[in-house]
């Protein structure tokens, strides 16, 4: 049942872990980007611009979304294409597995805010995955990887 209590755990979940677990997200479609010679930029959150940092823009609403773009791979193959697409839920997959594996060592303790990283995460990977179409210029990882493996359309935009 959620108490009073929980609104403490509740908001750090939403305004710290969450805005992580994304940019956590966004950095690996950037990274496979960078790495099969593309150009990319990300943007974390919505609303008016705070600040930017190389190729990342954190705005007002950070929370809330986040967006990558990527143009220019080296090799314009399937391959490539899903590969940043896939990028994303790939970190997210990979910081989860290390997380874990540094808590069953015993370096970390096993704490809530850990638990809901790993939660978080999850989320993400299965919502990237499902094959969705947010809007007209949007759509999931999965519904970009699939059209890529179909029809060969490389979009040169992600998430």
């Amino acid at each position: 049942m959620f108490e009073w209590s929980d609104f403490t755990t509740a908001f750090w979940a939403f305004f710290l872990i969450l805005p992580i677990v994304s940019f956590i997200h966004q950095l690996g479609h950037w990274t496979m980007a960078k790495m099969l010679g593309g150009t990319s930029d990300f943007v974390i959150g919505k609303g008016r611009k705070l600040f930017k940092i190389g190729p990342m823009t954190f705005k007002t609403i950070y929370f809330a979304d986040s967006s990558c773009s990527y143009k220019g791979l080296k090799k314009n193959s399937k391959l490539s294409h899903i590969l940043v697409h896939s990028g994303g839920f790939i970190f997210n997959i990979s910081s989860t597995l290390l997380l874990n594996g540094v808590i069953i060592m015993g370096f970390l303790p096993e704490t809530a805010f850990f638990y809901q990283f790993g939660y978080f995460s999850m989320y993400y990977v299965f919502f990237a995955l499902l094959p969705i179409k947010y809007s007209d210029t949007h759509v999931s990882d999965g519904l970009a990887i699939y059209e890529i493996i179909r029809n060969f359309e490389p979009k040169d935009v992600t998430d």
